[in-house]
């Protein structure tokens, strides 16, 4: 039975904004993206110093255009989903919160226009608009290899952090304020640089004892960098399905992703 939650005008606009299948919701998205990549170019030249003394007040107008449109169509998202409180708590619905509360913030708060860079997270939606939904698929996948590694990351994050403790306060021992380890915070912190392989090159051994212990320390950097690439490698490889995912989205929940073959949302068991 079809959803009895929208009809008429609300079902229609649910159509056009919430689906990339139809001509019109094609169109809609394609509109959609170029105004968020117009937008963030906006936000991007204003933060050039000699354009925005030249410009300020044009990108200043061309910012608050964009965000109205954008709050406009914020509330018709709202508007023509049958669940709007389900929506906004969603991702999208947060981005789309996010990407227009910048501008309103700036009026209490100066600089906050800055923020609104985040609306290139809005770009996301390119995936509907070239067929490329498979791809949402995949970054499910991730998702699902990353929240599993979750246990394995945490042991390994808690060895690296005694690691780095143990080499750090070693090295303030040996080095001491003399070799510019002042304290053993300081220590720690060039522990975590040499073993990540970063190396700022801020603070060096000059001792042979001290230097010793860098090499080592750069030695097992080579392998801890390995271990979550491994485990999250693992992961993925028991996670991917090989789904086919479709572009279509809830008319009573407005999720995506769902198999090309699905008859009801995953999400919340309505009709698709």
């Amino acid at each position: 039975m079809d959803n009895p939650e929208l009809t008429g005008v609300r079902r229609r606009l649910q159509e056009i904004i919430f689906e990339a299948e139809t001509p019109a919701g094609k169109a809609f998205d394609v509109g959609l993206i170029l105004a968020i990549l117009l937008s963030v170019a906006t936000v991007m030249l204003e933060s050039v110093a000699a354009v925005r003394v030249e410009y300020g007040s044009a990108l200043r107008i061309t910012e608050w255009v964009f965000t109205i449109l954008f709050t406009i169509e914020y509330l018709l998202r709202l508007y023509c989903t049958a669940r709007p409180i389900r929506y906004a708590l969603s991702f999208f619905g947060v981005v789309d919160l996010l990407s227009i509360a910048p501008t309103f913030l700036s009026l209490v708060l100066e600089g906050a226009q800055s923020f609104q860079i985040v609306r290139a997270l809005r770009l996301l939606r390119i995936f509907r608009v070239l067929k490329l939904a498979h791809y949402l698929g995949e970054a499910d996948v991730l998702r699902q290899a990353l929240y599993a590694s979750r246990p394995k990351i945490t042991v390994f994050l808690i060895a690296v952090v005694n690691i780095a403790g143990i080499f750090g306060a070693l090295m303030y021992l040996v080095e001491g304020q003399a070799g510019g380890f002042d304290t053993i915070p300081i220590s720690i912190y060039w522990a975590i640089v040499t073993m990540t392989t970063v190396g700022f090159g801020d603070i060096a051994p000059t001792s042979p004892g001290g230097q010793f212990i860098a090499a080592i320390l750069m030695l097992m950097g080579y392998g801890i960098i390995a271990v979550p690439t491994g485990i999250v490698s693992a992961e993925i490889a028991r996670a991917d399905k090989h789904r086919k995912i479709s572009t279509q989205s809830c008319p009573v929940c407005s999720q995506e992703g769902h198999d090309a073959d699905a008859v009801h949302c995953k999400y919340c068991g309505s009709l698709l």
